[in-house]
Parts: structure tokens; sequence; C-alpha cells
């Protein structure tokens, strides 16, 4: 038994060293049920967590020691929610959400200043806090594939924001605020309920490059005669480097048939 414990002490202690020397805690596959303690010794010398694909329900508080850390990644897990405190983590640039049972995100959420990519697809979300505006320095929010009817309005004060996917939810209109994502280069939509876009998404998107609405009822007369939709084609059509053949890409019933705009 002493032999056993001996063995097993050195080897915690051999993961710590390693893991604090590296900066990198890697547990995938591991069907973790609970967040490992040891974890929250290395405090300020974890720069990246992943524990994908593992059976975790929750994170504890705690977590908020490791303030150095920069990336999060919890994907395939079974979370229901995340630590009020998650956003005295101010060194967060990327958070991997997916695949998770999350029903909302905490308001905090907005403090993460420095987060860069934001990806919470395959949850339960019905909202996204307003808070998520505060997020100026984002480039990528996903949350494709939840139960969303809408986007906050605040999201039009992500500033940086280059990629939205949203495909997969039940979003009936999107708040004219995303006129002010002058750095959007995509925009995903598919399978969702809208009916229309901003009107001036176009002329105000000036370096959008991609709109994806597969499987919505709106359709492509609406689109083509909004103002800027012949620059948005030429962007478009620079991306691909090739002439396209708008009759293929683009069916006259919709932009529900083979369209990726």
């Amino acid at each position: 038994m002493g032999c056993f414990a001996s063995k097993s002490a050195d080897s915690k202690s051999s993961r710590l060293s390693r893991w604090r020397a590296t900066g990198i805690v890697a547990l995938r596959d591991g069907k973790l049920k609970s967040f490992p303690d040891e974890v929250l010794e290395l405090d300020k010398s974890v720069r990246t967590l992943d524990l994908t694909h593992n059976k975790l329900v929750d994170i504890p508080e705690e977590i908020s020691k490791l303030i150095n850390m920069q990336r999060l990644i919890l994907a395939n897990n079974v979370l229901e929610r995340l630590p009020m405190n998650l956003g005295k983590l101010k060194s967060l640039k990327f958070i991997i959400l997916d695949g998770n049972k999350l029903t909302t995100l905490p308001d905090e959420v907005g403090q993460l200043v420095k987060l860069e990519r934001l990806s919470i697809s395959s949850n339960l979300l019905a909202s996204l806090p307003e808070t998520i505006g505060s997020l100026r320095n984002l480039l990528l929010l996903n949350v494709s594939n939840n139960k969303l009817k809408s986007l906050p309005e605040s999201v039009g004060s992500c500033f940086s924001l280059e990629e939205l996917q949203a495909n997969e939810n039940s979003i009936e209109e999107l708040p004219t605020s995303v006129c002010s994502l002058i750095h959007l280069k995509s925009l995903c939509l598919d399978h969702n309920n809208l009916k229309q876009i901003p009107p001036s998404l176009l002329k105000e998107c000036k370096v959008l490059q991609n709109i994806s609405l597969h499987g919505n009822p709106i359709s492509m007369d609406q689109f083509q005669q909004m103002e800027g939709f012949e620059e948005f084609e030429e962007r478009r059509k620079k991306k691909f480097d090739k002439q396209i053949d708008s009759n293929v890409m683009i069916s006259s019933k919709g932009l529900d048939e083979g369209v990726d705009l």
C-alpha cells in the first residue's frame, strides 16, 4: 500500500510539474465527472485548460484562481451552468463550450474584455445576456444550434466581430445594430425563421463577404433589392476569385437551395 501511495504521489507531482512548466493542462476524454481539484493548485501557472469530452456537470467557483488562463476548452461535457465569477478570468481570449447543456450565460461574461473567440454551439440557450456587447475584442461568436429567438441589440457593440454564426436557431429578426459591425466578414444564419434582414446591412457592413441564409422564409428578390447588394456581390466574387454563376448558386425560389452568400 505504501509503495502504491508513493507511486501515486510521484505521478501527481510529476503531472503538476509538467503542467506548471508548460502552462497547458489537457485532460481530454478522461470520463471525468468532477472538476480536477489538482488543477486549482496551479493557480497563476495555467494558460490553457482543455477538458473536452468528459462528463462534467459544473465548474467550481474556485476556477477564478486561474487568473492567467487564456484558453478555456470545455466542449462535449454535460455542463448545465457556468460559475458566476467567470468574469474574474480577465486574461481569457478563447472559450469553447460547444456540446453542453447550458441554458443561460452569466452576465459576468461581459467582463471578459480580452475575449476574441466565444463558441457555445449545441447547447440549450434561449437568450444571450445584453452584457455580451462589452466584448469589444471579440472576433468570432458561434451560437449555432441553440434555442435562440433573437440576438441582443448589444451585439452591435462587439465592434471587432468578423464572424457571427447563429445557424439552427429560431431567430425571427436581427437587431438593427448588426449594421454597426463594420468588420463583419461572415454572417451565417441557416435554418432560422428570418423573413428579412436589416435593410442597410449590405450598405453599412462594407467588408461583408459571406451571408448564408439556407432554410429561412426570405426571398432572393428581397435580398437583391437591398441597397449595397451589387457591392456585396463583387466582394463575394473576389473572395472566391472566380465568376460565380448566380443561376447555379442562387435559386430564384429563395435562399435555401444551395446558396452560400
